[in-house]
């Protein structure tokens, strides 16, 4: 009846029909009792039961609208019509006519709540049988159990649509949550980069525009780096909004140094990271990079220390201590972020004796 309809509820709409125009096969017997009956009721029956068969394929095709808007008061005054219809026929073909029900039932399976469905379904079985067997000359020729066969099959195929609806809105979630994700990393990086790169480039130019006058040599330097450090920017950029950015931790150790320094705040920094295994270089390169920017920017300090080892590091300054500014802040949520999913777990607050700001990044054995 509707299992071919069914199956193909999400094509188009010549082949919804054709799946279903399958089965109306089974409608030649009653038709043709009906062209056989020489009575008023036998053109009476065959109207009835081409309008049966449109209302039918109307109801097919708006199956699917029915359970996604939850429209069912059409579909379910599409099957009262049927069932009109249907025993519009009785007059005319008899017993044959208990076939329609099957068809009736087919749709309401397919188009009405599962209560309501079963209410119908159970209904229709009762008539078939009921009227098979005590209506006299009438035989039910097993229309009351093909209508459960139906009922049974439709729902099969119903609950199987159900699922792919499922299981395409779990995949459109899923794709939906991935392009969030993609977007909120390069959000995040693009700040860690830019904050740096600025940052740094900020504190270079200032220093350039007082060495202009004293010492136009290193001003000069100084201005180079600031072109450097711009097209390093534009490049880090460029990788991150194409997923390939990475950190490398020397050069990182390299740039901390020399923005401190620029800054005018002490670097203490190690000249090697070789100590520290390859798979937690990139994590350590990124809470340095923060951790210095933060520095450079906030604290106010004179000296900046970074001690490292296989198991953590630790990055801390004697200046102005925690406040809101370095206490929070989407830089070191980036970072808490990068740390979780690294199955690292980042500190920060006071730095030694209760002065100044750390920050320190552990990683698992």
């Amino acid at each position: 009846m509707l299992t071919s309809g069914a199956r193909a509820a999400g094509g188009p709409t010549w082949a919804r029909l054709l799946g279903a125009g399958i089965w109306l096969v089974f409608l030649t017997e009653p038709v043709q009792v009906l062209l056989d009956h020489d009575g008023v009721w036998g053109g009476v029956g065959v109207a009835a039961v081409v309008a049966f068969v449109a209302v039918y394929l109307v109801g097919l095709l708006r199956v699917r609208r029915a359970h996604e808007r939850r429209e069912y008061a059409p579909s379910a005054l599409l099957v009262a019509a049927m069932v009109v219809l249907a025993a519009l026929t009785v007059p005319g073909a008899g017993d044959e006519s208990l076939v329609l029900l099957v068809f009736v039932a087919a749709l309401a399976v397919a188009s009405l709540p599962a209560r309501w469905a079963v209410v119908v379904t159970v209904g229709l079985v009762l008539v078939a049988a009921v009227s098979g067997r005590t209506v006299d000359g009438w035989d039910a020729h097993g229309n009351d159990l093909a209508i459960i066969l139906a009922a049974g099959a439709v729902w099969s195929f119903r609950l199987a649509l159900q699922r792919q609806g499922q299981l395409a809105r779990a995949e459109q979630d899923l794709a939906e949550l991935a392009i969030e994700e993609e977007r909120t990393r390069i959000a995040r990086d693009l700040h860690d980069i830019l904050g740096h790169s600025l940052t740094v480039i900020s504190v270079k130019s200032e220093l350039a525009g007082r060495l202009l006058a004293t010492d136009p040599d290193r001003a000069r330097d100084e201005l180079a780096d600031v072109q450097r450090l711009a097209r390093d920017a534009l490049a880090d950029v460029r990788s991150t909004t194409s997923g390939l950015q990475a950190l490398s931790l020397p050069a990182e150790i390299a740039a901390a140094r020399s923005a401190l320094a620029s800054a005018g705040i002490d670097p203490h920094l190690p000249t090697v990271a070789e100590v520290v295994p390859s798979q937690w270089r990139e994590l350590y390169a990124w809470v340095l990079r923060e951790s210095v920017t933060n520095v450079v920017r906030h604290s106010g300090a004179r000296a900046c220390w970074v001690e490292l080892d296989e198991r953590s590091m630790r990055v801390w300054d004697d200046g102005r201590g925690v406040d809101a500014s370095t206490s929070s802040g989407t830089g070191l949520e980036g970072l808490r972020y990068r740390s979780r999913r690294a199955g690292a777990v980042l500190h920060t607050g006071p730095g030694p004796g209760g002065a100044g700001f750390a920050v320190e990044v552990e990683v698992p054995a």
